[in-house]
């Protein structure tokens, strides 16, 4: 554990895990590389896409979108200083502007095809 992370409040534990093995998965799995960059959001939303085409069912998938999600947070906490915060076992991003977002509701949206975590990133980082 780094310094930053041992001072990140408990909410971001989960979320941060979730997105770190969202990242070695990819990398082995799919051979994808995920390196927190805004820029690798447009892959993510193309996985994204590619999973809804082939037509999964949402209940096998809830936890890959989680895991994208929570990885679209990340890159926002990363760019913006955003903090994550839980209420009720949810899991939302509070920009330092006051901003509130839901990378993983997002994630969801993307798999209904109307949703992008490229452009929540975007908005966020305004």
């Amino acid at each position: 554990m780094n310094a930053t992370q041992a001072t990140r409040p408990s909410a971001a534990t989960k979320p941060v895990r979730w997105a770190g093995d969202t990242v070695a998965a990819m990398r082995e799995g799919a051979r994808l590389r995920l390196d927190y960059s805004a820029q690798s959001l447009w892959r993510v939303d193309r996985v994204i896409e590619e999973i809804r085409r082939d037509g999964a069912p949402y209940a096998a998938v809830e936890s890959v979108l989680r895991g994208f999600g929570a990885y679209a947070g990340e890159v926002v906490v990363r760019h913006t200083g955003a903090e994550w915060w839980e209420t009720g076992g949810e899991h939302w991003l509070r920009t330092p502007d006051g901003r509130l977002w839901d990378p993983i509701e997002e994630a969801s949206r993307c798999y209904a095809g109307d949703g992008s975590l490229r452009l929540l990133c975007r908005e966020a980082t305004r």
